[in-house]
């Protein structure tokens, strides 16, 4: 099982100075490794299609509606399950999690992946690669012991890759782009397909 993971919003709660009043964190799961390098290739291609650079990221703040639809269409037809919490940061009052963003966002991730309810198991999880080393090894032992992972496992690996290029963690961030609109009551249509073609296992709306 691969996982690719990434966000929208920010973990910031300066909320009447611009940060983001949700935050999002969105997977994109495959159970099969062919599937998920076939949903790659099929992104790589779309980049030729729309005549942009093979180095071109998808980003879901970045792109255009055009883009944003072919994208859509292009992963269409493959297998790949969605789960996601939203966080409405009103709700959150701890001043640890508030203070802290490092905390918040590695809170949310381990809330998001402990209530997958035996749908991620022994998963090789992929993060867009954000911050210090030092703080990505924090990521890794927080998961591991809040999770129980040597008992419960749930994931067998965690890795971080560059978003520029990984397209299935572009994947990941137009997942949690799309949840990101239709929450904050901006655009719903992107989520709406996403949700035609089957693919949402799972959005949690975090209280």
């Amino acid at each position: 099982m691969l996982v690719f993971i990434d966000d929208s919003g920010d973990p910031g709660f300066k909320l009447e100075k611009g940060s983001s009043k949700c935050f999002v964190i969105a997977l994109a799961i495959f159970d099969d490794p062919l599937e998920a390098e076939k949903t790659s290739l099929a992104i790589k291609e779309l980049r030729r299609k729309l005549k942009v650079s093979d180095y071109y990221e998808f980003k879901f703040n970045k792109m255009d509606k055009n883009f944003k639809k072919q994208f859509i269409e292009t992963v269409r037809n493959f297998n790949f399950r969605i789960r996601a919490i939203v966080v409405r940061k009103e709700f959150i009052h701890s001043p640890r999690l508030r203070n802290y963003k490092e905390d918040f966002y590695n809170y949310i991730i381990m809330q998001v992946l402990k209530q997958s309810k035996g749908f991620i198991k022994k998963a090789k999880l992929k993060f867009d690669k954000r911050g210090e080393k030092s703080l990505r090894n924090q990521l890794r032992s927080y998961l591991s012991r809040e999770l129980d992972n040597k008992n419960n496992k749930i994931f067998s690996d965690l890795k971080f890759a560059d978003s520029k290029q990984n397209t299935l963690i572009q994947l990941a961030d137009v997942i949690a782009g799309s949840i990101h609109a239709a929450f904050i009551g901006k655009n719903k249509d992107y989520l709406d397909k996403f949700e035609k073609l089957k693919r949402v296992e799972d959005i949690w709306d975090f209280k």
